[in-house]
């Protein structure tokens, strides 16, 4: 069974020697889901509580949230593309959302409506 959650964060980036406008800082409504895969339910029926799952992205989210991605330290070499922010996020949650009973199965993360990555680890 797979349970999910949705947040955002905004944040300004700009990806270096990109051939174009996105070279320049600008910033993003970043929409981020995450879902976690159930193997069994606890005694109450649930894979993971909500309330456990919420938390433990909010820690990583937080640290994401009104900032300049580009002077973060996971993207001092690196480009704060939404691929590396994916993998950002999957690599902080993945200890800590690993049980008997459930895992990080994947993170997604949207520049737009229309735009995203899913990254579902190595």
């Amino acid at each position: 069974m797979d349970i999910f959650i949705k947040t955002h964060f905004s944040g300004g980036h700009h990806l270096r020697d990109y051939p174009g406008n996105c070279e320049h800082p600008h910033g993003h409504n970043w929409k981020v889901q995450v879902t976690v895969r159930a193997t069994k339910l606890d005694h109450l029926g649930m894979g993971i509580d909500f309330k456990t799952l919420k938390k433990e992205v909010n820690t990583v989210i937080d640290e994401l949230d009104h900032s300049d991605l580009n002077k973060h330290p996971a993207f001092a070499d690196i480009n704060p593309s939404s691929e590396h922010i994916a993998m950002f996020i999957f690599d902080n949650l993945k200890e800590p959302l690993q049980t008997d009973r459930y895992f990080l199965y994947a993170v997604q993360v949207r520049e737009t409506d229309t735009s995203g990555v899913i990254y579902y680890g190595d």
